[in-house]
């Protein structure tokens, strides 16, 4: 790969200061600019020539040409008619760098990130958005104390305050000696090992900190381009979609205080942990009346500061109407490092000398972990009543998935999520410090974690048997889709080719299988509804026994029995295989390339939105990508005059679609879209209606010169955009006929590959469409189509709906 002069492509979005400027027949010059989609391809694949050359970009992401086309702008005639192809590789920004595949601990903060954009498609105006945004963040801040109380039940409970002070457990480690009582060294004391065992939990919360603040810098810096003068924006802020707003993209502020919000809200989870040990300390009798008093004003410091962490959050929102890039107040950057000076006086005051202080049962505190699960219930109940709210106020509710409750449902499961990981985490450690004795059993040599996550555990297994129904009717749909497609399928095809009722049957499948992206609304609401009463069951079960399931169920019949004692033991051992199987393939993208791209394509559709809940969520690559491709659009056809085709397969038609909205009006009339296998209406459309709903996609259809859309019924992900225009022109070419050919013949010998979501070039449709879409690139720009254009309703006649059409679907693929 060779690295381009930058001199005839340097950026520049002034004309008037290019001097020598474009050769005469630059207006004529037009550029197709491709992005792939999902887990990423390389530059030579997507140009189809293994010589290419760098134009702009660095290793992360980049836009790269033939290298025999590098030149291109300074010799237009050899390209009339024919656009400069072009190809904008992201997938660095992804799946690039090894340790990247170990933010999939990091799902819980990712999940409840996503909620945040499932709001109901209501105006901006409306007062519950403002409600929404807050629940959303609060229930973040929730998942960042439960991630420091998981850290504190395994360093300080678990570790310095059980083990370590019983000398059956802490007999045969020799990395514990030291703590141990037995021993009666400095540090044996229960304070003292406590304060020491606290810096794990900070590094962790530091790590995290340190994670955020080198991505936030590498992401959301990243900044918009210029806008012309007099063609910016002529449409006023409050008629445009949020994805056109300058800010939408630049999140800089945005996550540097959530940043700092939950940084200080960890490092005060691990001061409120031992603040609660040194105050049972000196609470009991003969205790130090001093160290109480100081005691109580350091838990008022912990206070105020909370309190202060609260507002930071409270008063956080997203500046998407222009870039934001304000200072935050002294008070925000500073709270970190005040809560930082709070926990070391806490850990000084811990360790003090408190002679006679016992360490036995658990820590106090432990019953925070259902305090936690309360609160984030109450959070989601909250969520679901504005989300009803403005689901009654959207504008277009009729495809919206779980009619608004999509943004709900998902916080629920990342709730879950984080009390699976955190669960898990404390269990197995817990079984490895007592040598495989049941924590909490009266032979147990240490008490083990809080009853509640023994609980959760419980319910584990009756969660997995509902997901189980739930993808047993969805195989049995599979099938009886399956035989009503196969009727179908040999009308699509030569009537003259011989029957096979295999491959038929094949193609038929298929078809049924890539139909069941549309039933996962109901898989989410069957696991969410099934997590929030199994999740009440666990706690109140918890707070009323004080024992673990199997315990508490001693006094029942042997079957109850017997259940609970397996749904303990069964459920135990999936919460710690959860977090073993995250860690194991963690550690093997880490090694092996296939495997840490594999992982990237969950970011890539996972972490496509800005973190505006969650600070420590994985970084949002599409702040970096979006500016990369705006600008890229913005500056080629100001410099040169020219028009562009923006082609983008799957993920890439997303990306490809946010970077038009960033266009002003003028550049954004120069260009045309094809999107093919593109989840724009399909996952986007559905699940994020305020940002990718019918009104959205109207209005950017409106704004371009053209756009066209490829779909077949055999993509599991992709699919039709359901806009027409009132001229008789669709979007949505297809569905494309797919295999293209049904058996054996004289063209295709060999029996054709079900495509599905990939290799949408291999269609004649596709050279066909993109050839419509250059030709319309003339030298005059387009004029803007009226405002009553195009409308999110099909057209009569229009039959571009989830089921092949008997004896007809696929036909118009030629």
């Amino acid at each position: 790969m060779e690295t381009a002069d930058p001199t005839p492509h340097a950026r520049s979005t002034d004309r008037e200061s290019t001097a020598d400027g474009p050769p005469a027949a630059a207006p004529q010059l037009s550029l197709e600019l491709l992005v792939h989609g999902v887990g990423g391809t390389t530059a030579q694949e997507m140009l189809g020539d293994p010589r290419v050359q760098l134009i702009t970009g660095d290793d992360t992401a980049a836009c790269y040409r033939r290298t025999e086309d590098a030149d291109a702008e300074q010799r237009p005639d050899d390209y009339r008619g024919e656009p400069v192809r072009e190809a904008y590789c992201w997938s660095n920004l992804t799946s690039g760098n090894g340790a990247r595949a170990l933010w999939l601990l990091l799902v819980p903060f990712m999940v409840v990130n996503l909620a945040h954009w499932m709001r109901p498609a209501a105006p901006p105006e409306h007062p519950a958005q403002r409600i929404y945004d807050l629940l959303v963040r609060i229930l973040a801040l929730t998942l960042t104390v439960l991630l420091a109380a998981a850290a504190c039940e395994v360093a300080l409970d678990l570790t310095a305050w059980q083990c370590a002070g019983t000398t059956v457990c802490s007999a045969g480690k020799s990395w514990m000696g030291f703590l141990s009582p037995d021993n009666s060294g400095w540090w044996s004391a229960p304070g003292r090992r406590l304060a020491l065992a606290s810096m794990v939990p900070l590094l962790v919360i530091g790590f995290l900190w340190s994670l955020s603040r080198r991505t936030w810098s590498a992401y959301e810096s990243a900044s918009p381009p210029p806008r012309l003068p007099g063609t910016s924006r002529d449409t006023p802020v409050a008629e445009r979609t949020a994805l056109s707003l300058d800010g939408f993209w630049y999140g800089r502020r945005l996550v540097a205080r959530l940043r700092a919000a939950h940084t200080t809200a960890g490092v005060l989870t691990i001061a409120a942990v031992l603040l609660a040990a040194g105050a049972q300390a000196d609470g009991r009798d003969g205790g130090d009346t001093a160290l109480a008093i100081l005691g109580r004003a350091l838990t008022a410091l912990v206070i105020l500061l909370a309190a202060a962490t609260v507002v930071v959050v409270w008063r956080t929102a997203r500046s998407e109407a222009a870039p934001d890039d304000e200072s935050d107040h002294l008070v925000v950057r500073v709270l970190p490092f005040a809560s930082l000076g709070v926990l070391a006086l806490i850990v000084v005051h811990t360790g003090w000398a408190r002679p006679g202080a016992p360490s036995h049962g658990p820590l106090p505190g432990a019953g925070a972990f259902g305090g936690i699960a309360v609160f984030q219930g109450l959070l989601v109940l909250a969520l679901a009543l504005t989300a009803w709210v403005l689901q009654r106020a959207a504008r277009d509710d009729a495809r919206t998935a779980l009619r608004g409750m999509g943004g709900p449902a998902v916080a629920l499961l990342a709730c879950a999520v984080g009390g699976v990981l955190s669960g898990g985490v404390a269990q197995r450690f817990a079984d490895w410090l007592d040598g495989g004795a049941t924590p909490g059993q009266d032979h147990a040599p240490i008490p083990g974690p809080p009853v509640l996550l023994s609980w959760q555990a419980s319910v584990i297994p009756v969660l997995l048997v509902v997901v189980a129904v739930v993808v047993v009717l969805a195989a049995v749909r599979v099938v009886i889709v399956r035989d009503r497609v196969a009727k179908d399928v040999p009308g699509l095809y030569d009537p003259r080719e011989r029957p096979d009722g295999r491959r038929t049957k094949r193609i038929a499948a298929t078809i049924a299988g890539a139909g069941l992206t549309d039933s996962a609304p109901v898989l989410v609401a069957a696991t969410a509804a099934v997590t929030l009463v199994l999740g009440a069951g666990a706690v109140a079960g918890a707070w009323l026994s004080d024992r673990a399931p199997g315990r508490a169920t001693e006094g029942a019949p042997p079957v109850v029995h017997a259940a609970a004692e397996t749904a303990e033991a069964l459920g135990s051992w999936l919460m710690g295989a959860g977090v073993i199987l995250l860690i194991t393939m963690g550690r093997r993208a880490y090694r092996d390339h296939s495997a840490r791209r594999t992982i990237g394509i969950l970011w890539d559709v996972g972490t496509f939105w800005p973190r505006a809940a969650h600070p420590f969520a994985p970084p949002c690559y599409a702040e970096r990508a979006v500016p990369d491709l705006t600008w890229r659009m913005a500056t080629w056809t100001e410099r040169f005059d020219g028009r562009l085709v923006l082609s983008g397969h799957s993920q890439g038609s997303v990306l490809a679609a946010a970077a038009v909205w960033q266009l002003d009006l003028v550049t954004r009339s120069r260009v045309a879209l094809l999107t093919y296998g593109s989840p724009l209406e399909r996952l986007y459309g559905r699940w994020f209606p305020a940002f990718f709903g019918p009104p959205a996609l109207t209005g950017l259809h409106r704004e371009m010169d053209d756009w066209r859309n490829l779909w077949r019924f055999t993509d599991p992900i992709g699919g039709p955009i359901r806009l027409t225009c009132e001229d008789g022109r669709r979007i949505d070419e297809g569905p494309l006929r797919d295999p293209l050919a049904f058996g054996r013949s004289l063209q295709n010998p060999l029996p054709a590959q079900i495509l599905g979501h990939g290799d949408y070039h291999a269609d004649p449709v596709f050279g066909r469409v993109r050839a419509e879409l250059i030709a319309r690139l003339g030298p005059d720009l387009p004029g803007q189509r009226p405002a009553d254009d195009c409308s999110g309703r099909r057209a009569a006649g229009d039959r571009s709906d989830d089921r092949p059409a008997q004896g007809s679907s696929g036909r118009s693929s030629g």
